[in-house]
């Protein structure tokens, strides 16, 4: 894990950068802003410039920012992306993360998610606690590489804690890091293997477009596997495929023998390659008083062209 501690002066500088897009852009909307964010990253200190240089070279897999800075008034865990959204909370947080985010890639969202914002908040949700989405709690959120289902997936998850008090990990797992037998990597690499829709994608009519229907879970350079699965939503694209169905289920036991746990702090802002690492969250009770858990999200991809191609249009929101 590659890992960046912000010094206090770049600490103010990065407060007074966030002072003047809030000034000159006028009342915060991430959608409005984006376009400008990579031009404005430009002004980020040079130590962090750098560093998310250095992280796209090298395909670093796990990258954290420490010591970004946080609103001395932040105010409680709203209970739910919603209540976020229509509170406008965070909105400074929003602005550092989209700073940061740019400064490594494009950032881009997702139209049948958190209503089509590209910064999502990731807090517990009352009736959400069970589901497979960012407001899940008391049931662990498994492993995954994010909208697996999808061909234009971001290259990279970005997190930044607001809130963890009771120090709720990150999961990880990095695709250098699974020793896989050679027949179960053939297996997984050949394309057999249906990525669903998760639950975050799944509309009323209880589907979503862009699904994948048949691909492989391990692609790219043979010395360095890229990684493609979502635990719950992966399956032999053939019913009777018993072989593909066992892989599954084999490559998930060396998974959780590669699992490690990043506990981020107030301020640390991670970054993972969604090619390189499928990440989750350990499972915790949650009290919605205002001092739960909070994240805010992003997603980030190299070329900005691939979304446009999605979309037929200059949208930054895949629909």
């Amino acid at each position: 894990m590659k890992r960046l501690v912000i010094e206090p002066n770049e600490r103010r500088q990065i407060e007074w950068l966030v002072d003047d897009v809030l000034n000159e852009y006028g009342p915060w909307d991430p959608v409005q802003f984006v376009t400008h964010a990579k031009t404005v990253a430009e002004s980020l200190p040079i130590r962090v410039r750098q560093f998310f240089r250095q992280v796209q070279s090298d395909e670093t897999d796990v990258a954290v920012l420490s010591g970004l800075p946080l609103s001395q008034d932040l105010a409680p865990t709203p209970t739910g992306w919603d209540m976020a959204q229509k509170t406008g909370v965070g909105c400074r947080e929003e602005v550092v993360l989209m700073l940061s985010s740019a400064a490594l890639g494009e950032p881009f969202g997702w139209g049948d998610q958190q209503n089509g914002h590209i910064m999502h908040d990731v807090c517990p949700a009352p009736g959400k606690e069970l589901s497979e989405t960012s407001g899940s709690s008391t049931a662990a959120l498994s492993l995954h590489t994010e909208d697996a289902f999808h061909q234009c997936r971001c290259d990279y998850v970005a997190l930044y804690c607001l809130r963890n008090p009771d120090r709720i990990g990150t999961t990880v797992v990095r695709a250098d890091r699974l020793d896989l037998p050679p027949q179960l990597s053939e297996i997984l690499s050949e394309k057999r293997f249906h990525h669903r829709p998760d639950q975050s994608h799944i509309g009323p009519q209880g589907h979503s477009s862009g699904a994948v229907d048949v691909d492989a879970i391990l692609f790219g350079p043979p010395e360095s596997r890229y990684l493609r699965i979502d635990f719950d939503d992966t399956c032999a694209a053939e019913e009777g495929d018993r072989a593909a169905q066992e892989a599954i289920a084999e490559l998930y036991k060396h998974v959780c023998d590669a699992m490690e746990k990043v506990v981020l702090e107030p301020g640390d802002a991670i970054f993972l390659d969604n090619y390189r690492v499928a990440h989750g969250r350990e499972p915790f009770s949650p009290r919605y008083d205002g001092t739960d858990r909070w994240l805010k999200r992003a997603n980030l991809i190299r070329d900005i062209r691939r979304v446009f191609m999605a979309t037929e249009s200059r949208s930054r929101v895949i629909a």
